[in-house]
């Protein structure tokens, strides 16, 4: 049964008076929205763009959060050093000039005038380096719990051995003794000892926050110096961690930094006007930005809504907001629906995350330092399934038997074809001096699609054959789990079943593929992480503009667990991953420690990196699948202005987008695209 919400039963929702939500923009006009969804536009107000939400933020404190919703406020309402372009070309931000000198690691930034502005919009203080000094030692607080500090310590000279020593020092000062008996004291000249059952104890003297490598020269001069010549560091900068705040707001509000409209300041296209938890936020165009003639809304409407996607749908039929969600539940009937159909068109591609397929290379338990790995349940026999996926041949069966358009057509009934990959990365993430994008270089170039039956078969008789001789019995039970919040993924599964079975399960009883839901809550750390699987689709968005990142889900240095993936190299020190196989993980991993070493020549940087993705690929260590295919909408915003880039947020930047009067089209979105 349709639901449908009115428009007193929408305000009283959202906590608002008609008033208020006609001052909010949330109306096409106080009288009502009766001209907006049949095909016109007619009066609707192009000045303002009004959205539900349905999620809660926990803060809007950008410094610290890595959550989608709450990044909202950071991407908008403060500027970066740079900033992208709608085709994901650098240029400047906040930075008018910048320089590297590599003999000393050092980048150094020249600083534009700008202002901070307080919820009002009235000017509180110039911006300066010392926001963005002030911004960092912030981030690298422990008390703030700040989610993306890693992008920090891992390339910012002297970073990780001040943060180390900050949580050894909250540890210590806390009176902190981990479940291991592992105690934690501090003496009067500020060194903290570590002591563990068992173990040496070790000493770490105090590390000043002079020794982090980012200083403010003068007010318009900033400087980054680096643990190593890191070539995707400038995309870093269009990230939270990077982004400044002034310095003695966050001196004055601690931990509620950010956590109200009155204790967030604003440099960027908007400031943020109001804030009232489960009812609205609002962020004001501000007029003080150096680029404010290309910001072309006046007004951001943020509306609670627990039912978003439910009332979101029926108040675009009303016109009363102006962005919905149009989810797979009811996108058919919107597209045969003549009143509906022209309403819908798509959100822009995000080439950030992209999925691929992982065998469960640790389905045996395993300890690592801080991290377990409990493997396999006995009923999913982890010794027959170490067994499989030792065999080249038995992996290639899957790469070649699945059909990955039969999963994509789950979620992308029109269209599935522009989001099947043959390479872990996606198209157009980044290119070499030359302009040649990465999947274009190296071994990359010479991949093509996989999917042959004949061949998938030709796998599997050879893996049937090799596999009896060493004793593993068919059919090979593959554990496929899935987390049930998130839409479609069971259907995913049901469709990935049914069609991998059908080919190699044509002819013999090969393998077994059991469903099984895992936890809606810390599902990573259940499943994943865990060791809770045998087969399953696995996803990873890239850290910064440069093939190395999409190494992490794979690469383990020696004795490591790296990011908690494929533990592929872990398989091989335990014994249980051997011949061509242990030699092809091997390879691959020196391929990438090679690749990383190489950091002046960008193509032949990138020609490494791809020959090393290349081995995982067709050595079947990973199978690609797609992109994220973008979300099917109702919108009045042409996103295909805004700023793009394959990593950071600036996607999610309301700059340079018009708020158009009427609804975009599917036909009008491709045009929109193809002119971009």
């Amino acid at each position: 049964m349709r639901q449908t919400i009115s428009r007193r039963q929408f305000l009283k929702a959202a906590g608002l008076s008609a008033a208020a939500a006609c001052s909010a923009g949330l109306l096409a006009s106080c009288g009502g929205a009766d001209n907006a969804a049949q095909g016109g536009g007619g009066g609707m107000d192009t000045s303002r763009y009004t959205i539900l939400y349905s999620s809660q933020p926990a803060t809007l404190n950008y410094l610290t959060t890595s959550s989608d919703v709450e990044m909202q406020v950071g991407a908008n309402c403060v500027d970066t050093l740079l900033e992208f372009d709608n085709k994901g070309v650098l240029k400047e931000g906040l930075a008018t000039e910048w320089a590297f000198d590599e003999a000393t690691l050092t980048w150094t930034f020249h600083l534009r005038d700008e202002n901070w502005v307080d919820m009002n919009g009235e000017v509180v203080a110039p911006v300066t380096a010392q926001d963005f000094v002030d911004a960092m030692r912030y981030v690298l607080t422990p008390a703030y719990a700040a989610a993306n500090a890693g992008l920090i310590t891992s390339y910012i000279a002297g970073a990780e051995s001040y943060y180390d020593y900050q949580v050894n020092l909250a540890n210590a000062e806390a009176g902190l003794v981990d479940g291991d008996g592992t105690a934690y004291t501090v003496d009067g000249s500020g060194t903290v000892t570590v002591s563990a059952p068992g173990a040496d104890p070790v000493s770490y003297p105090p590390v000043s926050f002079d020794e982090v490598g980012v200083k403010a020269v003068d007010e318009h001069t900033l400087t980054y110096t680096l643990t190593y010549n890191f070539p995707g560091f400038l995309s870093l900068l269009v990230y939270l961690p990077y982004e400044p705040a002034y310095g003695p707001l966050l001196e004055e509000m601690g931990d509620q930094f950010a956590t109200s409209a009155e204790t967030t300041y604003s440099c960027g296209a908007f400031y943020l006007s109001e804030y009232i938890p489960l009812e609205s936020w609002v962020m004001t165009k501000n007029p003080e930005n150096y680029d404010a003639d290309n910001v072309f809304i006046e007004t951001v409407s943020r509306i609670y809504n627990a039912e978003a996607e439910v009332n979101g749908p029926e108040m675009i039929r009303r016109g009363e907001i102006d962005e919905a969600t149009i989810g797979s539940d009811i996108l058919d009937s919107w597209l045969a629906d003549e009143a509906t159909k022209d309403l819908v068109s798509m959100d822009r591609p995000n080439t950030n995350y992209t999925y691929f397929y992982l065998f469960n290379f640790m389905p045996f338990y395993h300890e690592f330092s801080g991290q377990t790995v409990e493997g396999l349940d006995d009923e999913y026999e982890p010794e027959n399934w170490a067994k499989a996926i030792n065999s080249t041949n038995f992996r290639k069966a899957f790469l070649y038997g699945i059909n990955n358009a039969v999963t994509l057509a789950v979620t992308a009934p029109e269209g599935y074809e522009g989001y099947m990959l043959n390479t872990v990365t996606p198209p157009s993430f980044c290119a070499n001096d030359d302009g040649v994008d990465y999947t274009q270089c190296g071994a990359l170039a010479g991949i093509t699609a996989f999917f042959d039956e004949a061949a998938a078969r030709q796998y599997r008789d050879a893996a049937i054959e090799e596999l009896t001789a060493q004793g593993v019995t068919f059919p090979v039970k593959v554990q496929l789990p899935y987390n049930p919040s998130t839409s479609d993924w069971d259907r995913q599964c049901q469709v990935f079943k049914q069609q991998l079975e059908g080919v190699l399960n044509d002819g013999a009883d090969f393998i077994d593929i059991i469903i099984t839901a895992g936890p809606s809550d810390n599902y990573l750390s259940a499943v994943r992480r865990a060791g809770k699987y045998c087969f399953q689709l696995c996803n990873w968005g890239a850290d910064y503009s440069d093939p190395e990142t999409e190494t992490d889900p794979f690469y383990q240095e020696a004795g490591g667990y790296g990011s908690r993936y494929a533990y592929l190299r872990t398989g091989v020190e335990d014994g249980f991953i051997t011949g061509e196989t242990a030699d092809a993980i091997m390879a691959y991993m020196t391929a990438v420690e090679q690749a990383k070493a190489i950091t002046t020549d960008i193509n032949a940087r990138y020609e490494a990196f791809a020959n090393a993705e290349a081995m995982l690929i067709e050595n079947a260590l990973v199978i690609p699948m797609g992109m994220s295919v973008p979300a099917y909408l109702a919108t009045r915003l042409n996103y295909w202005e805004g700023q793009y880039a394959s990593t950071g947020f600036s996607n999610k930047r309301l700059k340079g987008i018009h708020v158009l009067d009427h609804y975009v089209s599917m036909s009008e979105y491709e045009a929109n695209r193809d002119a971009r």
